[in-house]
């Protein structure tokens, strides 16, 4: 007679973890219409820019070439709308181009964390096999991948496009322009990032979409406007003096301006850049003015104030993102409350 075999052991079912590949291609599909639209967007961009630096470029130079080669009397013949084509083409896209990080900034925290919290999609995620934490990462480390390819190449054709029309538009602007400057290097893929996270700590913070939209928009444009203030101090400035006659001298990007003495004290602006005018004469006099000095960033500090400025905002991104972790982590692994016995 043979020995009694024991019943199997039931196992306990496990819930099965979500691969790499499963993220990917649940994140793809859950955010379809966001990629779609952010692929429109950078190729209808980069064409638009593209098209600037070739014939829109090319046709505004002849025009201001036949502009400038008119007589002071007489009739003048140039292609008006050559000009007024790049002019508006030139603007709306580097407006689109500037606008970028903060479209990511409402997309990040009003769909991409935001609704996902406050209509209960994120916990079903989180019961399939997904934790929290790998989670939230998963959903930055994708979009942040599709922002970093998209905006870097945006930002590569805007100084490509500009430098074509350097020295042939008139009224092409200075490499120290806001909006040339800005729109160009690292600068906006560093903002997007940072927008990127802002958008969704604010979701995780606030859990409501509309909520969060705003307030990744607001924490972004605060994040611009400090950057673009600390922006000329971050980096050591190069001082220009010059004679009353001369007037301030130096080309680039200004810190500041103001007056010599004859005993080498600088005396703040006092509106006043000519020694000819009667009036100025007589403020220069009185501050007993021998020189102007001015402090500037030239044209060969653009890429070290693109790095600084971009590695500082990179910096505060890495600690949203920190923060956001945090957040989750807390809320995630909160004790529940206990429950109060009842005597019997």
């Amino acid at each position: 007679m043979s020995a009694p075999t024991a019943p199997p052991v039931p196992q306990t079912p496990t819930t099965p973890t979500a691969s790499a590949p499963h993220l990917v291609s649940w994140l793809t599909r859950l955010h379809r219409p966001a990629l779609s639209l952010w692929t429109i967007l950078v190729l209808v961009l980069g064409a638009a820019l593209l098209w600037l630096r070739g014939p829109v470029t090319t046709g505004a130079a002849r025009a201001w070439e036949q502009y400038n080669a008119c007589a002071l009397s007489g009739p003048c013949r140039y292609d008006q709308y050559a000009i007024l084509l790049h002019k508006d083409v030139y603007q709306y896209a580097t407006l689109a181009l500037l606008a970028v990080p903060f479209l990511v900034a409402a997309w990040a925290g009003g769909s991409l964390i935001g609704r996902e919290m406050e209509s209960g999609t994120a916990h079903l995620a989180w019961t399939q096999g997904i934790s929290p934490l790998r989670w939230l990462a998963a959903k930055l480390a994708l979009p942040a991948a599709v922002v970093t390819v998209g905006t870097g190449a945006l930002v590569l054709l805007h100084p490509a496009m500009w430098s074509v029309g350097d020295g042939r538009i008139d009224t092409a602007k200075p490499w120290y322009g806001f909006e040339i400057f800005s729109a160009g290097g690292p600068l906006p893929v560093a903002l997007a990032l940072a927008g990127l996270a802002a958008g969704a700590l604010v979701g995780l913070v606030k859990r409501r979409s509309l909520a969060a939209l705003g307030g990744g928009l607001g924490i972004t444009g605060l994040l611009w406007f400090g950057v673009q203030q600390a922006l000329p101090h971050l980096w050591p400035k190069v001082t220009r003096v010059s004679s009353l006659q001369e007037g301030p001298k130096g080309s680039g990007i200004g810190v500041e301006t103001g007056l010599l003495t004859s005993s080498g004290d600088r005396v703040g602006d006092q509106g006043c850049i000519s020694g000819f005018d009667p009036e100025c004469r007589a403020v220069l006099d009185r501050v007993d003015a021998v020189g102007y000095y001015t402090e500037y960033h030239p044209r060969s500090h653009y890429w070290p104030l693109q790095l600084m400025a971009s590695g500082l905002l990179l910096l505060v991104a890495a600690l949203l993102v920190l923060a956001a972790f945090r957040v989750l982590h807390r809320r995630t692994t909160a004790p529940a409350p206990a429950r109060a016995e009842t005597a019997v």
